[in-house]
């Protein structure tokens, strides 16, 4: 399990420039809030309907309308929170961020600057058996996302759909903690993960359901130990920001290339100017995009039609009581109850239903070959077809009914294996498939013992290599499973050649 008192991974150095460097990453991840509604309105958060059918008055910015704030939005930030081990603020307060765009109905977004409901915390990313980083959570607030503009269905028009616009969003801002493009990921991962296991955001990419702004500098060798040292961001060199990265692998990318162009350019004698940067994965490069804000070009000021949020400790206590577990806890569960490794617990762990799946099949089972048979044969299986668990063929009351037919003696491993085929394929109740097609081990020592004598009867030289060197035994256990059709007990077959042989 991994040690908390762990040395975390020194520093990536980017390799082939003059000097050396290392890199500072800080991530302002987009979670959309698991909510029915929106953050301000009744409207549906229904992801894939006709455009500009889930817009109330409020979301469109119709005179007169005013925000209601959702409770459950709310709750949800504060479930994250507590799961991210991290400071819940009982008195927040919602701001007005003030800026155009055709995709902002209301020419502002309501999000919390000053005072956020979500205060530090943090998040243990594992990059590999016992080695880890720690990466603070600087702040979680709560805010409306903006709607989406279409450029791409008429040559001399863009099209706005406002569906997504009020839809409620957590902004996870860590701290300059992350190294590197691979502990970028990680870190992504993990809290995707910890978000998926709190069910506050179902951690869809794809939807844009979440989505990561990246924030990249470089700078020498131990000027990050000076940053620690004073919180003086001086040290870390001038960031430039990648904005709405939604894919694990274009991250590592544009990470990847923004740091050898600040390099280069740094080498070059010139200044990084901080913006804010797009990646083109089909060029595999940044672009600027627009420079970097500051909180007053935005002119922030308390949203008037918003009282102060103020939320009770009982409130919050109430959710820290159902709370489920964690990944991290139910990996040293998983490892302590079912002794299984390191490895193992991380696949079954990495998102709920799988966790779910495992444990159904290993209670009251034996907990290594429980997690043997969901890896290699269920997941791998799934893995070739394409299909996620909870679409897989075999339940894990079908998985647990083959693994006591193991068990029990009754079938071998390689009966065991088709029989998975078979209910993958045709479905049913593994006993009476079983059964059904004789596929029962003979267990019967007389019938076994018989076969036993007449191989051994037939192949007396054999006899004279095996009793000279004992490995050679196998030879007669693999002629007697054949001689009865693979259907004799292995256990049974070895314990009578050894002693017929003298073994």
């Amino acid at each position: 399990m991994l040690d908390l008192t762990h040395t975390a991974p020194k520093p990536r150095v980017i390799a082939g420039a003059k000097h050396d460097w290392e890199l500072v990453i800080g991530m302002e991840i987009h979670a959309q809030v698991s909510s029915n509604a929106k953050l301000f309105s009744g409207a549906s958060t229904s992801f894939g309907a006709e455009p500009n059918s889930n817009v109330a008055f409020v979301d469109a910015a119709m005179p007169g309308m005013l925000p209601v704030i959702n409770e459950f939005c709310v709750e949800q930030a504060v479930r994250t929170g507590l799961g991210l081990k991290a400071q819940i603020h009982l008195a927040s307060a919602f701001d007005r961020k003030n800026y155009f765009y055709p995709d902002l109905p209301q020419g502002y977004q309501i999000s919390q600057l000053y005072h956020p409901i979500v205060g530090e915390g943090e998040v243990l990313v594992e990059l590999s058996p016992g080695v880890a980083r720690l990466v603070r959570i600087e702040r979680i607030h709560l805010e409306q996302d903006a709607g989406k503009s279409i450029h791409d269905m008429d040559p001399n028009l863009s099209f706005v759909d406002f569906n997504r616009t009020g839809v409620a969003l957590m902004e996870i801002v860590s701290r300059p903690d992350i190294r590197g493009p691979e502990e970028a990921a990680a870190y992504v991962t993990k809290l995707r993960q910890i978000l998926r296991y709190l069910g506050t955001c179902d951690g869809n990419m794809q939807n844009g359901n979440l989505r990561a702004d990246v924030n990249v500098s470089v700078c020498r060798p131990g000027q990050y130990e000076k940053y620690q040292a004073t919180q003086d961001f001086s040290h870390l060199g001038t960031r430039c920001e990648i904005k709405n990265m939604n894919s694990m692998r274009f991250i590592q990318l544009a990470i990847d290339f923004e740091a050898r162009r600040q390099i280069a350019i740094l080498e070059d004698g010139g200044s990084i100017v901080q913006e804010t940067r797009l990646y083109d994965p089909d060029r595999n490069e940044t672009r600027s995009m627009r420079s970097k804000e500051e909180a007053h070009d935005y002119r922030y000021f308390p949203d008037p039609d918003l009282l102060p949020l103020e939320i009770e400790q009982a409130w919050v206590d109430h959710i820290a009581a159902t709370m489920p577990e964690l990944p991290d806890a139910k990996k040293a569960r998983f490892m302590s109850d079912f002794g299984l490794t390191d490895y193992d617990a991380n696949v079954l762990t990495a998102d709920l239903e799988s966790a779910g799946f495992f444990e159904a099949v290993a209670k009251g089972r034996d907990g290594k070959q429980a997690a043997n048979w969901v890896i290699n044969e269920l997941f791998g299986r799934l893995n070739k077809e394409g299909r996620a668990i909870v679409d897989s063929p075999v339940s894990s009351v079908q998985l647990g009914g083959i693994l006591d037919l193991i068990a029990s003696g009754e079938i071998s491993g390689k009966m065991a294996k088709d029989l998975f085929e078979i209910i993958w394929t045709e479905g049913g109740n593994p006993a009476e498939v079983a059964a059904a097609r004789g596929m029962k081990q003979v267990t019967d020592t007389g019938a076994i013992e018989q076969a036993v004598d007449e191989i051994i009867a037939a192949n007396p030289e054999q006899v004279e290599k095996a009793k000279a060197n004992p490995k050679l035994a196998g030879w007669f256990v693999g002629q007697v499973i054949k001689a009865t059709g693979g259907m004799a007990n292995p256990a049974t077959v070895n314990a009578l050649v050894a002693a017929k042989l003298g073994l």
